[in-house]
């Protein structure tokens, strides 16, 4: 049992208030979980406006519990709930869960990024669901005049083992209100969670599969119009003139017009190559499609246009000149190179990639001369507030954000300019609009992952053992290397080069932003150095991380690592043993890998099978540290999806221009992943060991390239240094 003080957040840490036909609602401003339907708050005082987030009880012992974090398939809107239902030791079943609007007021970081949400809000949903818990038992007390400690709770009832009294939430949620916050509460031993750790379904679920309006793409208000935008066909291009006269004749087209979507003070998310446009709106989204494409538009060069060839020169030659200063040094590695007995090098590049979510980007607007209602599917809301208010000249408590659930965002949707763009068309129309984006406006509209190339140098002594290690890389818009990640630390001559290219081509987040290229090349390297020790590729990796908890290297001597090489070795070790990595496997040809990122470390083997002379990936095994387990089965989920995504654009992704502009403009010539070039079985398990969440929405991804990678080398006995992979020297079954 944990006990958690509650009182250096008292004067803001709680309000307490009857529901009208009683209950009890309990606010945290500094909690990212819970707020209330707009039905539900209409029935509450009106203090209750005020209030961050709260856990509701009605008398009937219902628990309604409203998550403010955007929930773009990685089930927070399940999990998050679940830890305060854990504290209050609720049922499941009597827990209702909806989706709360942007307020800055009630919440704190309103955001789906970086794997963080369950991380960053884990202690304070424990603490909500516990200080309800202890209310509600103090309430119990005082009604029966029995000490607290007396009283047990499970499944949403007060139970008094001596007097055989029992009650339930919702039978004494209305006394409890006049409970004062205690100043200390106890949280619950994980050995006895009930809810945590259980297999729970998504509480959209149902409503997903009977196809009940969730997405943006669902949303529709009574006399709204459809808007499509064109932007210019290459990076470098604008507008010089259009005719939009033979446009506007066509019918139920309402108006074409040139618009400016950038505001004065951007945000970092609102990364956009293309902030002036021209809108098409009318009355259908056909009608809409048809007009766009009649629209004749004459396009001028602003800055100079790019090629594929153009981008691979840059990074050649900023790998060639290298960075102004390095990013880490540790030892004298030109000497220990020049010493070596063997110098392994070798070059890895992978292309821009586009998000190509399954939903398209679309968003709701209607803006008048006195406030702005914005609603769609967006990760970053509060800065999408921001950026709309600054575009509209509206102060900023007259802009509200609504959000929907999002059928993908990979990164994508942390950057709001569809949004912008919606908000900018409804303020010219004096209407209200509802913006979609076709697959090509996506594809060819920008805020791809950067292309890369790194390169990797290793010394060897005579006696085989790591004694330097070189990484250099380059990227478009974004350097890729993290300096103090693994093997930083654990070889006494160590030096991390970090360089950056610009370019117009706009870019941004892609899922695990730079892991995602990182990991693949340095987990490919590592294993053709350890076959160049004449070393087993996981024996050789877990040799260094022995190395750096015993004899770390750095100034000072392991701190600026950023990772946990017990825990790193540990994933290793356990995906070892489940696997029976070192059996002989007849036909079947093993590749691994192992990363941290996000505060979470996976390892992964990978079994690749030969099928009439094609590689085919039969298995993946996966082991994972993100400490407690809040869902199992959302978790699973995240980790099988990670995997299938990063084999298929490892396999297939690439974005090239030709002039500036993208030569895969929708599916035709971009290729996705299909059922049968997936993975025929993932099995995956967890490091049990009682450490708070971390992220898990992404670090399945990064190692999965390196050990496919691996594994495809065992299999055709060619390394493969360029991604995609399939290129002409693998074509897989």
């Amino acid at each position: 049992m944990t006990l958690i003080k509650t009182k250096y957040n008292r004067r803001s840490f709680l309000k307490v208030s009857s529901a009208a036909g009683g209950g009890l609602v309990i606010g945290f401003n500094w909690l990212v979980s819970c707020q209330p339907s707009t039905e539900e708050m209409a029935n509450v005082p009106k203090e209750w406006f005020d209030i961050n987030a709260f856990i509701k009880i009605n008398n009937t012992g219902t628990v309604t519990i409203m998550s403010p974090n955007p929930e773009i398939g990685q089930n927070v809107k399940t999990a998050m709930p679940m830890i305060v239902a854990e504290e209050l030791g609720v049922d499941w079943k009597n827990v209702v869960v909806e989706q709360a609007p942007l307020n800055t007021e009630k919440f704190t970081r309103q955001l789906a990024g970086g794997s963080q949400s369950i991380r960053q809000g884990w202690e304070s949903l424990r603490m909500a669901g516990a200080t309800a818990r202890r209310m509600l038992l103090e309430a119990a007390a005082q009604e029966w005049k029995v000490p607290v400690g007396e009283l047990t709770t499970e499944g949403g009832k007060i139970s008094h083992a001596k007097s055989k009294k029992s009650i339930s939430y919702g039978e004494i949620a209305t006394r409890a209100a006049n409970i004062e916050v205690p100043e200390e509460i106890e949280l619950k031993d994980p050995k006895d969670f009930t809810i945590i750790g259980k297999a729970t379904k998504n509480v959209d679920g149902p409503k997903i599969v009977s196809g009940q309006p969730l997405f943006g793409l669902d949303f529709k208000r009574e006399g709204m119009l459809i808007a499509m935008i064109v932007h210019p066909p290459a990076f470098g291009m604008k507008i010089k003139d259009f005719d939009a006269a033979k446009v506007k004749s066509m019918p139920g087209i309402r108006d074409v017009f040139k618009v400016q979507t950038a505001p004065a003070e951007k945000e970092w998310s609102d990364t956009n190559a293309f902030p002036e446009l021209i809108a098409v709106v009318g009355e259908t989204t056909w009608q809409v499609m048809k007009a766009k494409k009649a629209l004749t538009v004459n396009w001028e060069q602003e800055t100079p246009v790019e090629n594929s060839q153009d981008h691979n020169l840059a990074l050649e030659q900023a790998l060639a000149k290298g960075a102004e200063e390095p990013d880490r040094k540790d030892g004298n590695p030109e000497e220990a190179f020049r010493d070596a007995a063997k110098v392994i090098e070798k070059t890895y590049s992978a292309p821009f990639l586009p998000h190509n979510t399954m939903e398209p980007m679309n968003f709701f607007a209607h803006v008048t001369a006195e406030k702005a209602e914005l609603i769609g599917p967006i990760q970053t809301p509060e800065n999408l507030r921001k950026s709309a208010a600054d575009l509209l000249g509206l102060p900023e408590d007259k802009v509200t954000v609504d959000m929907t659930r999002m059928g993908g965002g990979f990164g994508r949707r942390l950057y709001g300019n569809f949004g912008l763009e919606a908000a900018a068309i409804s303020k010219k129309l004096n209407a209200p609009i509802k913006l979609i984006y076709t697959r090509e406006d996506d594809m060819t509209q920008g805020t791809y992952r950067p292309a890369y190339k790194m390169t990797y140098r290793a010394a060897l002594d005579k006696n085989n053992e790591l004694v330097g290690f070189h990484v250099k890389g380059a990227g478009i818009n974004e350097g890729p290397v993290f300096p103090d990640r693994f093997p930083a630390g654990t070889v006494d001559h160590y030096l991390a080069e970090n360089i950056t290219v610009e370019s117009n081509v706009s870019t941004g987040a892609w899922r695990a932003p730079r892991s995602n290229f990182v990991a693949g090349a340095e987990q490919s390297f590592l294993d053709e150095v350890a076959e160049a020790a004449g070393k087993d590729p996981i024996e050789f990796r877990l040799a260094l991380f022995e190395k750096v908890i015993n004899n770390p290297v750095g100034d000072p001597a392991g701190k600026e690592n950023d990772y946990d090489p017990e825990r790193y070795a540990g994933v290793l070790k356990l995906v070892k043993e489940k696997s029976g990595w070192g059996q002989e496997l007849p036909g079947v040809h093993r590749g691994v890998s192992a990363y941290y990122c996000h505060n979470s470390y996976v390892a992964q083997v990978v079994d690749v099978v030969m099928e009439s002379g094609k590689p085919k990936v039969q298995k993946v095994w996966c082991a994972v540290d993100c400490g407690i387990v809040v869902n199992p089965e959302g978790a699973h989920n995240q980790i099988e999806g990670g995997i299938v995504d990063g084999i298929g654009h490892a396999m297939y992704g690439a974005l090239t221009f030709t002039n500036g502009a993208p030569d895969q403009r929708n599916f035709d010539k971009y290729h996705l992943i299909r059922n049968n070039e997936a993975p025929i079985e993932v099995e995956s398990f967890f490091v049990e060991n009682g450490v708070d969440p971390t992220g898990l929405g992404e670090p399945a991804l990064p190692p999965i390239v390196g050990a496919l990678a691996n594994a495809l080398y065992k299999a055709t006995g060619n390394r493969l240094y360029n991604q995609p992979f399939v290129q002409k020297d693998i074509v897989m079954g």
